[in-house]
């Protein structure tokens, strides 16, 4: 998991923005220009270009420039690092329940007898 600490502060931090989500849930539709993704939040130009910036910088989404015309899309792979984290904490916490599941049914059992 270390391979993934500073990558996984990024996502996260990114992740923590509304603004941030949405425009990735906007992009898992498919790419879009910075004018298309810009349109439905109504905030200055350099404010939003800031959102794109950090979900640049987090790997979450990659930008790709034709002429005047700047496109952003998802990343490959983007939520690699929030999965794996979030599986191995969902490892561990269903070993802990389990062994208290197994633990209070063997209370329950001392307590029968």
């Amino acid at each position: 998991m270390a391979k993934y600490e500073s990558k996984l502060d990024l996502c996260f931090s990114a992740l923590g923005d509304p603004t941030r989500r949405v425009i990735l849930q906007r992009l898992a539709r498919g790419p879009a220009s910075v004018s298309e993704l810009a349109a439905s939040h109504d905030m200055a130009l350099p404010s939003f270009m800031s959102h794109l910036k950090k979900l640049e910088e987090a790997g979450l989404v990659t930008s790709d420039k034709q002429g005047r015309t700047r496109t952003f899309a998802l990343a490959p792979d983007a939520f690699a690092p929030v999965d794996d984290w979030l599986s191995e904490q969902r490892r561990i916490w269903e070993g802990r329940l389990d062994q208290l599941d197994e633990y209070v049914a063997t209370l329950m059992k001392d307590r029968k007898t």
